[in-house]
């Protein structure tokens, strides 16, 4: 490729991970605005805004990566984006019927976008570049839009709905996706379009049973909030998605093409796995009750809110620029490890914060410590995934990824909400719009992202601990 060529093709590739992001970001910080446009305050019901989105997007990943090494990764990578414009305008269009079950199943099949573009563009990058320094800084330039991403989501989708209409968000996001189809048909090498010379089969029966035991889950813990865990809906729903996941394994077990090789789950696979979720689970709860905190308790606009996470995008590129070096003079178990302490420790800090006080106090450490912890973790698992992979596989290993961060974001909002519930109980002589009790639930959700991110330090001390006890202090080659 030519330098410009060069420059087109991680551009495109890099910006699937910041719309990603911003998809994210624009229906989260004007969610009250929104919401009355459905007629709802109920937070169970507010938070399917966003959990759905995570949800499908973390769902048909895995589904998807493979399509990608079956039938090209160009292909799906074009067609990922022209799909998420296409629900992106119908989420606009969903005002004018004013209900929000409509809205709901339109932010879910958008979420399938990013379920399409983020591993195959991932793929794309690992068939074009060898193991090297030049692949770690391609996966870290992919990692380091995604704070810029949130916030430009969150900037445009409070611009549009303080000051036109909430919807035109949405319209402005379908547009700049078709034009990113069209920017990635002519940018993509055609070499990197062509088919795989023997494309592994797809498994029907292992991707369905998957697909709904992850739906089912999900939909089980975010409903739990609303509902109760007592109610027969929620509880059934929850075994029959657990008892699809155990059939799903026995599946992939026997399957001659697995969508999941289950073989490939080794220790040092599933510690990597186990950190992403966690660490990016704790990052979903975290980065949804700021908001709530910020907008309901500190009564700030969603502008001033978007506005007041501007040092992300900063943040972001120089936790990308250390990632990079670290990748290439440190184990990459070192590099995920204190992705995870950032994490951690961003989040504490939230935690703990009083309802009022001035910003530059905790909330802007909080925010500029974040970047770190998603900008770290996902190159390093990214970067490791795809070396372990052969090139036919590439898209499996960036699914992984891609499914774990994703997923755990929409389940673990489901977590935090359960315990928002039972810790600030709604019932008779409760006032529900008193700030005190709204401040009580929300540091419930916040001590949920703590213990999250907790669990993720361990894991990551755990397999840093083993890989150096086993290799000592490996870096990669580069």
């Amino acid at each position: 490729m030519s330098t410009t060529r060069e420059f087109l093709f991680v551009a495109v590739i890099s910006l699937a991970h910041f719309m990603t992001q911003a998809g994210l970001g624009q229906a989260l910080a004007p969610l009250d605005i929104i919401g009355r446009t459905f007629k709802t305050q109920n937070m169970g019901q507010e938070s399917w805004f966003v959990a759905g989105y995570s949800l499908t997007a973390g769902t048909f990943i895995l589904v998807s990566g493979r399509l990608g090494d079956i039938i090209g990764h160009k292909r799906m990578f074009c067609f990922g984006f022209a799909w998420f414009g296409v629900w992106s305008a119908f989420a606009g269009f969903a005002a004018y019927t004013g209900q929000q079950v409509f809205f709901d199943i339109c932010r879910a099949m958008q979420g399938v976008g990013p379920a399409i573009v983020m591993p195959n563009g991932l793929a794309l990058f690992g068939r074009a570049y060898p193991p090297g320094i030049k692949k770690n800084i391609v996966f870290s330039i992919f990692g380091a839009v995604a704070p810029a991403g949130f916030v430009t989501g969150a900037v445009f989708g409070s611009l549009f709905a303080q000051l036109v209409w909430w919807p035109w968000a949405f319209w402005s996001f379908a547009i700049t996706c078709w034009a990113l189809t069209v920017l990635a048909l002519l940018a993509i090498p055609r070499e990197l379009s062509e088919k795989p010379v023997n494309p592994p089969g797809f498994d029907w029966s292992g991707s369905a049973v998957g697909v709904i035991g992850l739906l089912l889950v999900n939909i089980a813990w975010n409903n739990a909030p609303m509902y109760g865990w007592g109610s027969p809906t929620v509880y059934f729903l929850l075994i029959i998605g657990l008892l699809c996941l155990v059939g799903f394994v026995w599946i992939e077990k026997r399957a001659v093409s697995p969508i999941l090789p289950i073989s490939a789950m080794n220790g040092t696979v599933c510690f990597v796995l186990i950190c992403v979720g966690v660490g990016w689970g704790a990052f979903g709860v975290w980065v949804f009750y700021t908001f709530r905190f910020l907008e309901t308790v500190r009564h700030l606009s969603p502008l001033t809110v978007a506005a007041q996470y501007g040092p992300a995008p900063i943040c972001g590129l120089l936790a990308s620029g250390l990632t990079g070096f670290m990748l290439t003079h440190t184990p990459v178990s070192f590099t995920m490890f204190m992705s995870m302490c950032a994490f951690c420790l961003g989040i504490i800090i939230a935690a703990f914060q009083p309802m009022q006080q001035i910003y530059w106090a905790q909330m802007f450490v909080s925010i500029v410590i974040m970047p770190f912890g998603m900008d770290m973790s996902f190159p390093a698992a990214s970067v490791l995934l795809s070396n372990h992979m052969p090139p036919e596989h590439q898209g499996l290993a960036q699914s992984l990824v891609s499914t774990v961060v994703n997923y755990s974001i929409s389940i673990s909002l489901g977590i935090a909400g359960t315990v928002e519930v039972n810790v600030a109980k709604p019932g008779p002589g409760v006032d529900m719009t008193d700030l005190n009790f709204l401040f009580k639930g929300y540091q419930s959700g916040y001590y949920t992202a703590v213990g999250l991110s907790a669990m993720g330090v361990i894991c990551g001390a755990l397999f840093f601990f083993r890989t150096f006890s086993k290799e000592g202090w490996k870096v990669m080659d580069h």
